[in-house]
């Protein structure tokens, strides 16, 4: 056999005559999995443009304006996405078939679109430039009843082998030989020109092969089939390999189609509407697409492809890696050869290696690694520090449970979206009666505006009235909420040393966060997407109830004792650190004859939640305000006022454990009878503090809404609480924390007592605890504790929140596993610190053994 003659390019600017093409849409791509659980092939996106899209824009560029797809496999996601193909500029009609016929019986499906003319047949899901213009000069002027586009390649193995003479005439074929086999380089591309009678061949509604069944049929009977030879691009995406190296040839320009978007540098495209930071690090080829956002410090490299409204963070890494659509990649993210499916979350310091695939709407937590070649399939979650060595097919670790230490937490418009709050919100109110009433609120920060709105109208929408307390510090909040006829609250703040996430705090008819039994039940209606609808007559009422503040303010100053603050002349400095606090201090300070200088008594939008380096930042400036006006002390309050730090007289920070203590003798000096509630982490000193008075202590787990519980039970008895945070709660008044209400009785307790916070603080004992936390997978947690408590032996233990150990000394450690991250916590305290580290030490290395 003699090496066929090349056929002559035509220019793509010579009109075609008319003909229909034929786009077969139907194939499933299993080899491409998991990209294609979810979505047909023929969407995949190359460029962040489907690889259906590329072929139908070529048929157009080349004159074919109608086009009959064949569509079977996830149909109705092909149907949505090109609809009449108005958009495109064509005609398109869309035949289904409701089981595979073959590439020759699918044809025949759509006949009713292609009787008396010649048509073409061409794959929905291959990637080509070829002249298709010039491919029909060559079947008209051959004569030919069927014309094959062929393709030279290097490894034929994987397609069907075809042989032409010198006139182009097909002389053999050979479906997809072993290296034994092969006989020629030159493939069949899948695409061809058929006259109209060669469709009387195939029999209907069976299955049928062009390549297997009718054109060696043809070449039997002596029919006039011509291969044309192809100059162009032509790639069989049908592999991950093929599918990344398809990307890298559309932006090094091997292949003629459309990249939308501006080319700002040589090889580097920028979609309408991204944000490309100056100091992020672009090695082009490389595609942003259209809305995406590249912070500063992140590196992307050569054959990238990031797709619309995704995000890559500071310092991120990425190299010949596909982002397909609202991907997030966190900060220090390491993906090489990798390709990451839609609405997939990799957050920081994760690393995916070399032929990775990650399918949509997953998420790899923090620090996970996914080994070379892992396919991650759709809705899966890799838990932070995992390591992945094979497929996560049907595992599924899940959420173990929607709420967190602080509500329901994430990173707004990433984990917590617009539609997540309305889907939270329509749970919640399915949970409450029919017209219950709730109130919802905020801190200053934008984020939080935008769900809250959306919160709204779903509980409106859902039977419930609303009643919006707008912009308003936390415990207000509760307050308000703890009124008797409120069913319960939600609101809405920026996650606390985090302003890119945000919480949606669920309060109860107290105001107080949910109890476990009322979230579990909020879980299941949410998971199960159970919600209940209101008629149009039962739409809930949207009102704004007034004089909040006021009605705080004065019920806290009726319910505290601050008789002796006015005589004392206390001259205090307050920090609101811009926030909520500074729309109820003013009301509040007047009434209570201090002497007060106040600082940040502003609304912060830029800053809605406390950094590390801000709070210090504060805490400085206020110990140099404190010092220098010689005042008596200084407090400064969260940005949502419920916690609360002190300086002491001399300017010098009170940390939060020693806060809890100074504040707890004199509420214990004062009392001198009763009971201080304080989670099982809190220093024992703490116990020799209130003996010391007379009081005794409860001790209760970690998590707020147990001290919370504690409290609300413990009646008249309970005289104070802390978590040892910077949380105080004032029994007296609220059962929650309170950082506005703790300031308030500190004020009367300072002042009755006659003795300077200094004071207070270097007359009690100094602790000795230590706090360290191990990273635990979730898998093993489980294998930890049972570890934890063999190692105890005979010594004494304390379950009320995970284990604690306790030395015959009285030393002690707890050892507590993290109800929200990969994480197991340790504290150990001791009499002096080297015993407080050995021990810390010891029960550290026993979680560590367990997790082999």
């Amino acid at each position: 056999m003699s090496t066929p003659t090349e056929p002559g390019a035509a220019s793509t600017e010579d009109p075609a005559p008319a003909m229909k093409a034929v786009v077969m849409a139907g194939g499933e791509g299993t080899r491409l999995r998991p990209m294609t659980a979810n979505q047909p092939k023929p969407l995949l996106p190359v460029v962040n443009k489907p690889i259906m899209e590329h072929v139908l824009r070529l048929l157009r560029r080349h004159g074919f304006s109608e086009t009959v797809v064949t569509v079977q496999f996830l149909a109705t996601l092909i149907r949505n996405y090109f609809g009449d193909g108005e958009e495109l500029g064509m005609e398109l009609n869309y035949v289904a078939e409701e089981v595979p016929l073959g590439t020759a019986g699918s044809v025949k499906n759509a006949e009713e679109y292609l009787r008396g003319e010649p048509f073409m047949v061409i794959s929905g899901d291959a990637l080509t430039d070829i002249d298709l213009t010039d491919m029909v000069r060559f079947h008209r002027e051959s004569g030919a009843k069927v014309t094959i586009a062929l393709k030279r390649v290097p490894n034929p193995l994987e397609f069907g082998i075809i042989i032409v003479d010198d006139q182009g005439r097909i002389q053999r074929f050979l479906e997809k030989p072993t290296w034994g086999q092969v006989f020629s380089d030159t493939v069949n591309t899948g695409i061809y020109i058929m006259e109209p009678e060669v469709l009387e061949r195939v029999a209907e509604n069976e299955v049928v092969d062009w390549s297997g069944d009718v054109f060696p049929e043809l070449l039997a009977e002596g029919e006039p089939l011509y291969g044309y030879v192809a100059d162009g691009y032509w790639e069989d995406v049908g592999t991950h390999e093929s599918y990344l190296s398809a990307q890298a040839d559309v932006l090094s320009g091997k292949v003629d189609v459309e990249i939308d978007g501006f080319e700002v540098s040589p090889g580097v495209w920028v979609g309408e509407g991204a944000e490309v930071d100056r100091s992020a690090v672009l090695k082009g080829p490389l595609y942003v697409g259209d809305y995406a956002k590249i912070e500063a410090g992140a590196e992307l490299r050569e054959y990238t492809v990031v797709g619309s409204n995704a995000v890559v963070r500071a310092e991120a890494f990425a190299h010949r890696t596909v982002l397909h659509d609202n991907v997030f990649i966190g900060r220090g993210a390491n993906l090489r050869g990798t390709v990451v499916g839609k609405n997939t979350d990799i957050m920081s310091a994760v690393r995916v290696e070399e032929g990775a695939v990650v399918g949509e709407d997953c998420v790899i937590e923090s620090e996970a690694y996914v080994h070379n070649d892992v396919k991650v399939y759709p809705f899966k979650t890799i838990e932070a520090g995992a390591v992945v060595g094979s497929n996560v097919v049907w595992e599924s670790r899940g959420q173990r449970s929607l709420f967190g230490p602080r509500g329901v937490s994430g990173l707004i418009n990433v984990e917590i979206t617009p539609e997540l709050a309305v889907r939270l919100a329509n749970a919640y109110a399915t949970t409450l009666k029919k017209g219950a009433i709730v109130t919802t609120s905020r801190d200053v920060s934008r984020g939080a505006r935008t769900l809250k709105r959306a919160i709204i109208s779903a509980l409106t929408a859902a039977a419930i009235e609303v009643r919006d307390l707008e912009v308003v510090a936390l415990p207000v909040a509760r307050f308000i909420t703890g009124k008797a006829e409120v069913a319960g609250g939600i609101t809405v703040r920026t996650s606390p040393g985090d302003p890119e996430s945000v919480d949606i705090v669920f309060l109860d008819g107290d105001g107080a966060d949910l109890s476990p039994g009322a979230q579990r039940k909020l879980d299941r209606v949410f998971s199960r997407a159970e919600y209940r609808r209101a008629f149009p007559g039962e739409i809930g009422e949207l009102s704004f109830p007034s004089r909040n503040v006021e009605t705080y303010a004065h019920d806290l100053l009726r319910s505290v004792d601050t008789s002796g603050v006015a005589d004392a002349e206390l001259k205090v400095v307050v920090d609101c650190a811009g926030g909520t606090s500074s729309l109820i201090l003013p009301s509040l300070l007047g009434r209570l004859g201090v002497d007060v200088l106040t600082v940040n008594n502003r609304l912060d939008e830029d800053s809605p939640t406390d950094t590390d380096a801000k709070k210090t930042r504060d805490l400085e400036r206020l110990g140099e305000l404190v010092a220098g006006s010689n005042a008596d002390f200084g407090v400064r309050f969260d940005p949502v006022a419920e916690l609360l730090s002190i300086v002491d007289e001399n300017g010098s920070l009170i940390d939060n454990d020693r806060a809890l203590l100074a504040v707890l003798d004199l509420v214990a000096a004062e009392r001198g009878r009763g009971t201080v509630v304080l989670p099982v982490t809190t220093t024992r000193v703490a116990e020799t503090v209130a003996a010391s008075h007379g009081l005794g202590v409860r001790w209760t787990p970690t998590a707020t809404h147990e001290l919370t519980r504690t409290v609300r039970e413990g009646g008249e008895d309970i005289v104070f609480a802390g978590d040892g945070r910077g949380g105080f709660v004032v029994p007296e008044f609220r059962p929650t924390s309170d950082g506005i209400a703790a300031f308030v009785r500190l004020l009367g307790l300072v002042a009755r007592s006659r003795r300077s916070v200094g004071q207070i603080d270097r007359r009690i004992p100094q602790a000795h605890l230590l706090r360290r936390s191990v990273p635990t997978p979730w898998a093993i947690k489980g294998s930890v504790m049972r570890s934890v408590v063999e190692a105890a032996g005979d010594r004494e233990l304390d379950t009320t929140d995970g284990v604690r150990v306790v030395e015959s000394d009285g030393s002690w450690a707890l050892v507590l596993p993290d109800t929200a991250e990969a994480v197991t916590h340790l504290w150990a305290e001791g009499p002096d610190s080297d015993t407080a580290s050995r021990l810390l030490d010891e029960w550290a290395a026993v979680v560590e053994r367990a997790e082999g």
